[in-house]
């Protein structure tokens, strides 16, 4: 197995700590769903939030999918002007048989603009 990393990102409406937890939720699940990720090889999360958003920690949110002993960390992006506002972005290490190549990074609600270049 190798060790690989996932991108992802969402963006939010609100700083609003249900739509926070809602949105990791699901951009986590999707990222370990569309590379057929179990949990268990889940190695470590780096979360980052745009300085407008401070209701909760996003790696608080991805505690909610059973992921206790998996080490999860918090920072905050870098405030670039005129920056995509209320995003979340992480980058998940995995345990994989799949090649660099193969990765799917996940952007969703909104936040696909960051990436046009990757195919979602």
């Amino acid at each position: 197995m190798a060790v690989r990393a996932i991108r992802g990102a969402t963006r939010l409406t609100a700083d609003d700590p249900v739509e926070m937890s809602e949105a990791v939720v699901e951009l986590v699940t999707a990222m370990l769903e569309r590379n057929d990720v179990d949990r268990a090889d889940l190695i470590s999360a780096l979360f980052t939030a745009t300085p407008d958003l401070v209701s909760m920690f996003p790696a608080a949110a991805a505690r909610g999918l059973g992921l206790g002993d998996v080490p999860l960390i918090c920072a905050q992006e870098i405030d670039v002007a005129g920056a995509l506002t209320r995003v979340v972005r992480v980058m998940a290490h995995v345990e994989t048989t799949r090649q660099r190549a193969e990765m799917v990074h996940v952007y969703l609600r909104g936040a696909e603009v960051l990436r046009q270049d990757l195919a979602q």
